[in-house]
């Protein structure tokens, strides 16, 4: 599984929705509906997932499924 994949499937199991409904457009928070908790949480999947450290100025700038994908897209 590529990053990305892994990337989506670690959103999807997070936030409880399904992988196939998940756009680069949706929001963590207005979408997704994360809260601060299950924020932190993806945080710390998407680290252990991809085997890398994101710092906390990396992680404020994670708004949307696109934002994160993009970011990965910067790890290669």
């Amino acid at each position: 599984m590529d990053k990305k994949n892994t990337a989506l499937a670690v959103v999807a199991k997070v936030s409880k929705v399904d992988i196939a409904t998940l756009t680069p457009e949706m929001e963590l928070v207005a979408d997704l509906e994360l809260d601060s908790a299950r924020a932190l949480e993806l945080l710390v999947e998407l680290e252990d997932a991809l085997e890398t450290e994101i710092s906390d100025e990396e992680a404020a700038k994670l708004n949307s499924v696109g934002d994160i994908l993009a970011y990965i897209e910067t790890m290669s």
